[in-house]
């Protein structure tokens, strides 16, 4: 028990001094390489409201990939952790929490994801046109990619590791066969749409570490200590990233960081068998991705109509009059709140 828990807290503190050590060096490549927007959302937006809570000069003055950092610090760890394991002998082994079964596809997931992310920041950091402005088509783009990527991790679960049902708390298992592989790119996408959190400086940095360190404590629950471990590192160097990204934000998570982190997060629900009680533990990213969902269908329905005054709804909150301090607080009271809540169904609903 002790080994484990040393095996999943000294990677998780190794991984965010590595985020701390990287932050500068990796601030002042951000900001020597002018690596932020070159088209403000205010161009385009007119609402009254949303021009009145929105700084355009922090806006196009803030790099947006600082996601780099969280997950460069998380594969930095993990391979160390590796080497370690192969060149020591003594128990060092026991250290790594890289294995096929439990963590490759997680790695991966935040790996590709994470640089299909940067990939997207950089067009709209030195692209040109309608794409470097994000327009809804190369939203519809993005949405194909994750959705292509989540295929392919769904048919891994279903023909790999032979995952075909999923759990429902107090009920039991049901039954998916191959529908497995759609359903797990509905909880893909959808826990993907939950990034436009990434809206206020700290947002969305405090309400991750706090999903991601809810399921470190399930798999541990689940005696799955390795997706435990690979979570709490998530944790860390999501801390790390939290440490430089709290207001004034010396940078933003960006797609890089958004991307990777919410499909890793996707395939970490169903490697614990947890997904039913995502929603929970993810409360903040359902509520944040249901406001604009709702605006959408009020807008269309109700002839032009907004049901909030913006969206997502920590502008909606701020447009109201909330300081964004107080938005970034309350989120992340929300979230350790609902964690834990999650953290309870998942354990006793067994």
């Amino acid at each position: 028990m002790y080994l484990n828990l040393i095996k999943i807290f000294a990677p998780t503190a190794f991984a965010f001094f590595i985020g701390i050590l990287i932050a500068p060096v990796a601030t002042h490549f951000f900001y020597k390489y002018k690596m932020w927007k070159k088209y403000s959302r205010s161009a385009e937006i007119t609402n009254s409201d949303f021009q009145k809570i929105n700084n355009e000069k922090e806006e196009l003055k803030t790099p947006r990939i600082g996601g780099i950092i969280i997950w460069t610090s998380v594969i930095f760890t993990t391979l160390v952790f590796y080497l370690i394991s192969i060149f020591f002998s003594t128990g060092a082994e026991k250290m790594n929490f890289f294995s096929r079964n439990q963590t490759l596809i997680p790695v991966f997931t935040l790996l590709v994801g994470s640089l299909i992310g940067l990939w997207d920041d950089l067009i709209q950091i030195y692209g040109k046109g309608k794409f470097a402005r994000d327009d809804k088509s190369w939203r519809k783009w993005k949405a194909t990619l994750v959705g292509l990527m989540s295929f392919i991790i769904g048919a891994w679960f279903f023909y790999k590791l032979g995952m075909d049902s999923v759990h429902i708390p107090f009920v039991g298992d049901m039954h998916l066969g191959i529908l497995i592989i759609p359903f797990f790119i509905i909880v893909a996408l959808a826990t993907f749409s939950g990034g436009v959190i990434d809206g206020v400086d700290g947002l969305s940095g405090g309400v991750l570490a706090s999903i991601f360190a809810a399921y470190s404590a399930i798999a541990y629950a689940n005696n799955q200590v390795d997706i435990a471990t690979f979570s709490a590192v998530l944790t860390g160097a999501t801390l790390a990233f939290l440490w430089f990204n709290i207001p004034p934000a010396r940078f933003y998570m960006g797609e890089t960081g958004i991307m990777g982190l919410t499909l890793t997060l996707a395939t970490l629900a169903f490697l614990t068998d947890s997904v039913l009680v995502l929603p929970v533990v993810a409360l903040p990213l359902v509520l944040t991705s249901l406001s604009v969902i709702l605006q959408m269908f009020s807008k269309k329905w109700r002839g032009g109509k907004r049901l909030f005054k913006l969206a997502p709804l920590h502008h909606h909150l701020e447009a109201i009059g909330w300081s964004p301090y107080k938005v970034t607080m309350r989120f992340w009271i929300i979230s350790v709140i609902f964690a834990i809540i999650g953290i309870i169904l998942a354990v006793v609903s067994r």
